[in-house]
């Protein structure tokens, strides 16, 4: 229920009773929609900013005097700082209010929003997308907890649809921004353009926004928040350091950096078991213990190394073998976008009467067909109409992909582990957009002939066969999830027709 404040919940008091449930009837409480709205643009809009730089790179590398190793550091200084946030959601979001979560994380990209923007150098616009990456961190977990809290089980697969729109239509859309404007304008005109946007939802936020969920005196472990940092970040970095150690550039290698995260990542799995007995973990992951979460994140995981991998990849190969131009080459990515966001509302509708089954078996055999045709078809020689075209097949497929994994994957949580839920989920997706992005640029780049235009097209090939096995093991998570789905999906109906 949609309240004005969230008082805190006096110690001692049970968790399962801290977090509001999910009003089970068919309808949304006043205010619901402002609260809502103001939390999908914002998260629109911080998602968007972190594919922007994809196009721009060639840009700064020219106009900053850096090489593509140094450049390369404004996407992985990102990814970096949320990977180190976001695993610190899941407290953030029990501690404090929805006010103070979105104002203070509105602010802090705001911030970092203008110190890119007014950056002199590398240095300074490095400290930006930072302060960026810290703000926008928190946002996404923030939409799907207030969604989880307020929004009815039955009418969840509808609001995740919108979402959806969110966390795959915001990465396609930024490459084409970036073109547009860097087609007329300078680099800086890149955040110049984000930050009134950002201002006017920071003031919109501050007007109107309520308090949708109560806070908990929990408990911060400083421990796990050093260990989670150590552990996700060496992962990140790792793996944003494969394609640079394919050309022979990575600072460190990258085998040191994941052999180090996985370690930590060992201990931080430990621990938040342990402190799981007293409800004091920093990221409760008795969120597994639900098969259908489980399942839904492995799907999630494979379906994100796809898309994030081709939002690399894709645009590499249009501009360096074909020789498109960056505007050119981010108009060819807009229609899958575009396309991806009619579809994910009706998708969310279609979830909520019939389940997972029936819409992510059929999501996941297009995303493979999409992998399969861009590894037999793009050459040195193919209409760069073909690859919109395949790139558009790809989206239609996520569409029916994102929202049915987002709403089966969290609805059966527990109340209490809403917020711990959104946390794993944008975890994992993270690591999952770096891991695909790291895994199909180490095999375009290490399956490269010789020569020029033919030589990277076969790695663009060899990329593309890689991808198409993830996407088949997609499959298989698909149908796995379609029987686990099944009986939550009757029993949330049920609930919601009471």
């Amino acid at each position: 229920m949609t309240t004005d404040s969230a008082a805190p919940i006096a110690p001692g008091r049970p968790l399962r009773d801290a977090v509001p449930a999910a009003p089970a009837a068919g309808t949304l409480t006043p205010g619901t929609p402002v609260v809502l709205g103001l939390l999908v643009v914002s998260t629109f809009v911080v998602i968007l900013n972190e594919t922007i730089m994809n196009v721009a790179l060639a840009s700064l590398i020219a106009d900053l005097g850096i090489t593509a190793a140094t450049a390369q550091w404004l996407t992985t200084g990102y990814l970096l700082t949320m990977a180190i946030v976001i695993p610190t959601s899941g407290f953030i979001l029990q501690r404090f209010t929805t006010r103070q979560v979105f104002l203070t994380a509105m602010s802090l990209f705001a911030a970092g929003t203008l110190i890119a923007a007014l950056s002199p150098g590398f240095g300074v616009l490095l400290t930006g997308r930072i302060v960026q990456a810290a703000g926008a961190a928190v946002m996404m977990p923030l939409l799907m907890t207030a969604v989880l809290t307020i929004v009815p089980a039955g009418r969840r697969g509808s609001m995740m649809g919108t979402i959806s729109i969110v966390t795959a239509v915001a990465p396609a859309l930024g490459p084409t921004l970036s073109g547009a404007i860097l087609s007329a304008a300078h680099w800086h005109v890149l955040f110049w353009t984000v930050l009134p946007i950002a201002l006017v939802m920071v003031a919109l936020g501050a007007w109107r926004l309520k308090n949708v969920t109560a806070t908990v005196p929990a408990p911060l472990d400083a421990p796990s928040v050093i260990v989670s940092a150590i552990a996700f970040g060496a992962i990140v970095f790792g793996l944003s350091s494969i394609g640079e150690a394919t050309g022979g550039h990575a600072p460190v290698p990258p085998w040191i950096a994941l052999v180090v995260g996985a370690g930590f990542l060992a201990w931080f799995i430990h621990r938040q078991r342990h402190l799981a007995r007293a409800d004091r973990a920093l990221l409760d992951l008795r969120t597994f213990a639900t098969p259908t979460f489980a399942v839904a994140i492995v799907a999630l995981a494979l379906v994100v190394m796809t898309l994030f991998g081709t939002l690399t990849v894709l645009p590499l190969y249009l501009q360096d073998v074909l020789g498109t131009s960056a505007l050119t080459t981010g108009l060819l990515l807009l229609p899958g976008g575009v396309l991806m966001a009619v579809l994910s509302p009706v998708v969310g509708r279609l979830y909520d009467r019939l389940g997972a089954g029936p819409l992510v078996i059929p999501g996941a055999l297009v995303l493979a067909a999409s992998q399969a045709g861009f590894a037999l078809t793009l050459g040195p020689g193919t209409s760069p109409w073909v690859a919109m075209a395949l790139f558009t097949l790809m989206h239609i497929a996520l569409a029916f992909l994102f929202t049915p994994l987002m709403t089966s994957a969290l609805s059966p949580l527990r109340p209490e582990l809403h917020s711990h839920g959104s946390a794993t989920y944008s975890t994992v997706q993270q690591l999952a957009g770096a891991a695909g992005t790291a895994v199909l640029v180490a095999l375009m780049t290490t399956s490269a002939a010789d020569g020029p235009g033919a030589g990277e097209a076969t790695g663009v090939h060899g990329a593309y066969l890689g991808a198409t096995v993830i996407a088949a093991l997609a499959v298989v998570a698909a149908l796995v999830l379609a029987g686990t789905d099944r009986r939550t999906h009757r029993a949330l109906t049920a609930l919601t027709a009471r």
